[in-house]
């Protein structure tokens, strides 16, 4: 069993574990460096649960031309609004629901992605890229097959000689809801990057175990837990998870223009130092 497990989050559907990890090990050990501890290759895996969302039999190439039409009512729509809200409270440039419509008389569904495309982080981003990820944590939060089949796969890398979990995104989602059901005597660390738990009503309220009178239920399986926000990732909308799980240690930290990537927080010192807590015991 690997030492650090990594959870990765949405639009990952064309890629695998040793692809990511390609990516996630040397920005994870730059993290580390910062502060004064050494990773091995060997001591990381990736859990990859990326091809639950790639469609089987799928002759297009890429993904399907979704726009504003596709978004769907419920859950979709009203995380489009939370993250086109979050967007515009956190970048001055990004028009809110409330500014004034310039041209033409555009849906909200339409002027939220057109919105969102204006953050630095979705810039350049298609619509048809940010419907899709709604769609992502859609089929994550209702469709039970995905998300036991995708928890299962953070269990399988999860055991006795695992000192810590990394999650980043709807990862930590994934990574949350996996270590919440006992599989073992252990205990790990967990470290969630830019993480959507804390959303009300969107998220949080559909976790499983549910949250009991607005307090979530902490992972048995964890012993300490960090989480890392960038003020300006629209993602981790709720940035201070302690109030709603007790005993987190939330560490804001600044990524740059793309808030929300894994890399950056990865490779920031407040990453390196959970590595160094969990490897040290």
């Amino acid at each position: 069993m690997a030492r650090i497990v990594c959870v990765h989050g949405i639009a990952q559907q064309v890629k695998g574990a040793h692809t990511l990890l390609a990516d996630w090990y040397p920005a994870l050990a730059d993290g580390a460096a910062l502060a004064e501890v050494e990773i091995d290759r060997d001591d990381v895996a990736m859990a990859f649960y990326g091809d639950l969302f790639r469609p089987k039999g799928h002759r297009m190439i890429g993904l399907p031309e979704y726009d504003s039409s596709d978004v769907a009512e419920g859950l979709e729509q009203d995380l489009l609004r939370a993250l086109w809200e979050e967007a515009a409270r956190s970048e001055p440039a990004v028009p809110g629901p409330n500014d004034p419509v310039r041209f033409g008389a555009p849906t909200w569904v339409q002027r939220a992605l057109r919105s969102l495309s204006q953050h630095p982080y979705m810039a350049g981003v298609a619509d048809r890229v940010m419907v899709a990820d709604l769609k992502q944590v859609r089929a994550y939060l209702t469709e039970p097959e995905v998300r036991e089949t995708a928890r299962g796969r953070v269990q399988e890398l999860v055991g006795p000689d695992t000192r810590l979990v990394v999650a980043h995104s709807l990862g930590s989602v994934v990574a949350y809801e996996a270590l919440c059901a006992r599989f073992g005597d252990f205990q790990v660390d967990l470290l969630t990057l830019g993480s959507p738990l804390g959303i009300s009503g969107l998220i949080f309220d559909r976790l499983v175990p549910a949250p009991e009178q607005g307090q979530g239920v902490r992972p048995a399986a964890v012993r300490e837990w960090t989480n890392v926000a960038d003020r300006r990732d629209v993602v981790a909308l709720v940035k201070e998870l302690e109030p709603l799980f007790g005993r987190v240690r939330d560490r804001p930290v600044h990524n740059g223009a793309k808030a929300h990537d894994a890399s950056p927080y990865l490779t920031s010192i407040e990453a390196g130092e959970a590595v160094r807590a969990a490897l040290s015991g």
